[in-house]
């Protein structure tokens, strides 16, 4: 059969027209007439005022931390339930991760974030930033989230680079802390190929970034640099088939979201399996289908990812929290637990998690021949 992919592009048929624009008037290089209105049309999706279209969401992390000041022996924290892209980016800066444990939602606790803040108010030192992910198209609680770095006074990034199109108690992913990142890697709920943007209320922070992202060159007559700059622009031709994707959005989460809702009906009767929490705060765009494992079951999500792989079907383990990995075994990490013996909720869902086939391309006789074979393994 053919292969079934996890979250594969999914073109709208609007994208060759923007394509075909850029060609037309012979903008091929970075920046141009998409470039300009992929920016002013995707910002207010999110909640913002200006964008900066750029050629990756870690890309937009590390502007993000520049425009925070961070640098050298600065502490920022970080979601550890992730992506290594919400991280990479404070090494680039050559600052110190410290990461946070998830809650029942996946996203970080509240809890382990006041805890960590506590220990390093003690010592009389403070984070930089803090760094908050939207996991899998589902926010973060950012009523509690944000409260606790307004009272120490720490500026907040969103990582919302799984989450375009999903909501926090009405309010859209993007919208929250001083800045935010999107992804458009090939993956997401929309495309570029690959590209990111960074958001902002704030013009000037914007227009410093685009500055960092087209190396830095100054306002002179000549090739002049006073500033260290980035090759980081999304090129006119990238801009163009965001332009076009974004005619499908609400499409997209429309089907994103009936894909988890057969999931969560073909597995309602397998006891040992439970599909990720979404708290009544979030209206999540479930780009990924998650689901766990009970730990005392003999099936585990090795078992359901390799039987799949022998029917030509894509499934995969979640995100390896990033206090596991080994370029980060010597970052900080405080869970949502005070017992020592006790796995994290970050571990816990990364030994007991199956991210599931999600693409809207899926035929609903494709989905169904997943549940089945997910349940046969439940029934033997």
């Amino acid at each position: 059969m053919k292969r079934i992919y996890l979250s594969p592009p999914h073109m709208c048929g609007e994208e060759m027209k923007f394509i075909q624009q850029a060609f037309d008037t012979n903008w091929i290089a970075p920046l141009g007439a998409n470039v300009d209105a992929f920016e002013t049309e995707l910002a207010p999706i999110a909640g913002r005022k200006f964008g900066a279209a750029l050629s990756a969401g870690t890309h937009a992390i590390h502007l993000s931390l520049k425009l925070l000041n961070v640098g050298a022996g600065d502490f920022v924290f970080c979601s550890s339930l992730t992506f290594s892209g919400s991280c990479n980016a404070i090494v680039y800066e050559k600052a110190i991760p410290v990461f946070i444990d998830s809650d029942e939602s996946w996203n970080m606790s509240p809890y382990a974030l006041k805890k960590a803040f506590k220990h390093f108010a003690e010592r009389k030192t403070l984070p930089k930033a803090v760094i908050i992910v939207d996991l899998y198209g589902q926010s973060a609680d950012y009523d509690a989230l944000l409260a606790i770095c307004a009272e120490y006074n720490v500026p907040v990034i969103e990582d919302a680079a799984e989450a375009l199109g999903a909501n926090y108690k009405g309010k859209p992913c993007g919208s929250f802390g001083e800045l935010a990142i999107l992804s458009f890697n090939g993956n997401k709920i929309i495309t570029t190929s690959g590209g990111g943007m960074l958001l902002s209320n704030n013009e000037e922070q914007i227009q410093k970034a685009k500055f960092w992202a087209t190396q830095a060159r100054d306002s002179a007559p000549y090739y002049q640099h006073s500033e260290i700059g980035y090759n980081y622009r999304l090129s006119n031709i990238s801009a163009g088939i965001g332009r076009g994707q974004l005619l499908c959005l609400k499409e997209r989460v429309a089907q994103k979201k009936a894909i988890f809702n057969n999931y969560c009906k073909g597995f309602s009767d397998i006891n040992a399996i439970k599909m990720m929490y979404s708290p009544q705060h979030c209206d999540s765009t479930y780009w990924l289908s998650v689901m766990t494992v009970c730990e005392k079951s003999s099936v585990k999500p090795s078992d359901i990812i390799d039987k799949l792989g022998k029917m030509n079907i894509e499934a995969r383990h979640i995100w390896k929290p990033m206090h596991l990995q080994p370029v980060f075994k010597d970052a900080m990490f405080f869970s949502s637990f005070d017992g020592k013996t006790k796995e994290s909720f970050a571990e816990s869902f990364f030994n007991n998690g199956v991210c599931l086939p999600s693409a809207t391309t899926m035929t609903s006789s494709e989905q169904q021949l997943i549940i089945d074979a997910v349940k046969d393994m439940f029934y033997v």
